[in-house]
């Protein structure tokens, strides 16, 4: 089995490239997410991005709140050398660390991640949760644009064979799709229902689906007053 680290440290020079034809809700998808911050009043001055990758969130992100400190972690060196090309100088931090390691120091007013905390194995993701809620100032925001998996089996199936004939009409090839079912061998997905307890059972509140497009979804919960 492939560690997830290493299979998208190797795709860094090229994973830009690919997002909108391998995400085909792309535009919407990383829309919603970064609506979602914004749904209750207080500051956004400092946002944690955890997966960041190359900083497609995180650019997303200060499009929206330009002021914004965002501090962005990540394991891959290589995707986090991509993020600083394209991210403002002075506006962010990058650390390289796994997401099963202690979070940069809070508090944070929103925490987001986009397609990557389904790597983590599923105690692994609720330990993150938890420590996720600590990481927030009272009101503060997480906001996961993920992965997920349908509820059953069939619909599972489903959503995999959706998503293959979606990439296809936004102009995926054949390799590039070959190459993405390799590198979701690592994914370790859950569905909507189960990560919406998990959230509640960190702390957080108001816990909800604001986006689900087959095997995509942003999920949210709300550290409270």
């Amino acid at each position: 089995m492939p560690d997830s680290i290493s299979v998208f440290a190797s795709h860094a020079g090229d994973y830009d490239a690919q997002r909108r034809r391998l995400v085909p809700c792309f535009d919407e998808f990383y829309g919603t997410a970064v609506s979602v911050i914004g749904l209750r009043e207080g500051p956004v001055r400092r946002v944690l991005d955890l997966g960041a990758g190359t900083g497609l969130m995180s650019a997303a992100v200060l499009a929206r709140y330009p002021d914004a400190e965002l501090v962005l972690v990540d394991g891959a060196a290589e995707m986090l050398d991509q993020a600083r090309e394209r991210l403002p100088v002075g506006s962010t931090t990058t650390v390289v660390a796994d997401l099963r390691e202690a979070l940069p120091g809070g508090p944070f007013d929103a925490a987001v991640s986009a397609l990557a905390i389904h790597h983590l194995e599923n105690p692994d993701k609720r330990d993150l949760f938890a420590r996720v809620y600590d990481a927030l100032r009272p009101g503060g925001v997480f906001v996961n644009a993920e992965h997920v998996t349908g509820p059953n089996q069939w619909l599972a199936d489903t959503y995999r064979l959706m998503w293959r004939e979606a990439c296809r009409t936004a102009g995926a090839s054949v390799e590039e799709l070959a190459d993405a079912e390799v590198r979701m061998q690592t994914d370790r997905c859950a569905d909507v229902a189960t990560q919406i307890d998990w959230l509640r059972a960190a702390g957080m509140q108001d816990c909800e689906c604001f986006f689900k497009q087959l095997h995509f979804a942003v999920l949210a919960g709300w550290r409270a007053l």
